[in-house]
């Protein structure tokens, strides 16, 4: 079955997280999923530790985190922290960003470097998540207390890179790519897929992080997809939209989003592209028209 997990708004107050993640769970989304940017172009809430604890049955997904700005030890110490907070509902998304260099450099680190820094994170998250003692400069310390998950709580791994295509082979749950086509996800989670094997890993199925737009108005609900984007990430999202976000009427929206589960896309991360007003209306009607199609067989 397809899960449905909604984002909450890039844009949004962290004040607000409580509320819209009570609701999320009161609509029967599968999971809710929070941004981890430090800085970005528009405000990002990094809240979900107030999701994890104003709710009780939806899981929750960093999506995604900018492992290389967090020292190894710290992410995992977070981490296991919020597993435990959340009775084990945590899902650790990460990224290697580097779309927003300012953040980079508030951190301290070099852009050039982030790929490699977050291959060296997720082994030592991994053994700290197990429970391994792990020397840094000669002093030794192991994670304590563990996540309630065992062995940890699982890895969704995004990017469309081939470096980022081998980091979800070696360590990634899932494979969560983002403005991707159906066949490009296709074709990506073959590759994933091979990665896996490689090291001697079953495959955990792969997700897409979808930005949508739906409406009884199919052409108002595109419009404003293309202009919620186009404040997002500042350019002019006219040319790829159809190609990379799904939107128009409710049925128009399952139609294209049921070519990703064709694909391969075991969980969909849906961010409604709509006007803030409008974003309660759309949150509703995914929940009731949406999710629903998508879990049942076409």
């Amino acid at each position: 079955m397809t899960a449905v997990g909604l984002m909450l708004a890039p844009q949004g107050d962290p004040a607000e997280v409580v509320g819209a993640a009570r609701r999320a769970e009161e609509l029967g989304y599968d999971f809710l999923a929070c941004g981890e940017h430090v800085f970005f172009h528009s405000p990002t809430p990094n809240a979900l530790a107030a999701a994890a604890g104003a709710t009780t049955r939806i899981r929750l997904l960093s999506a995604l985190a900018i492992l290389p700005l967090y020292p190894a030890a710290l992410a995992a110490k977070m981490a296991a922290t919020l597993d435990r907070v959340s009775a084990g509902r945590f899902d650790l998304g990460i990224g290697v960003g580097g779309e927003f260099p300012a953040e980079f450099a508030a951190c301290d680190v070099p852009v050039p470097r982030r790929g490699r820094r977050t291959d060296e994170a997720l082994d030592l998250l991994t053994r700290l998540f197990d429970g391994e003692r792990v020397a840094f400069d000669g002093h030794e310390v192991t994670l304590d207390p563990l996540p309630v998950q065992r062995p940890r709580p699982p890895l969704w791994i995004g990017g469309r890179s081939e470096a980022a295509m081998r980091r979800a082979g070696r360590f990634g749950d899932v494979w969560v790519p983002y403005m991707c086509s159906p066949d490009q996800l296709a074709t990506e989670l073959a590759t994933v897929d091979e990665a896996t094997a490689g090291h001697g890993r079953s495959g955990g199925g792969g997700g897409v992080f979808c930005w949508a737009g739906a409406g009884r108005d199919g052409a108002a609900a595109r419009r404003g997809a293309i202009e919620t984007l186009g404040r997002v990430y500042r350019q002019d999202f006219t040319p790829i939209a159809d190609r990379y976000v799904p939107s128009r009427t409710p049925g128009q929206v399952v139609a294209r989003l049921r070519e990703y589960v064709d694909a391969g896309a075991r969980s969909i991360v849906l961010v409604p592209a709509c006007a803030d007003d409008d974003r309660a209306a759309m949150v509703d009607l995914v929940a009731h028209e949406i999710a629903p199609a998508l879990r049942s067989p076409a």
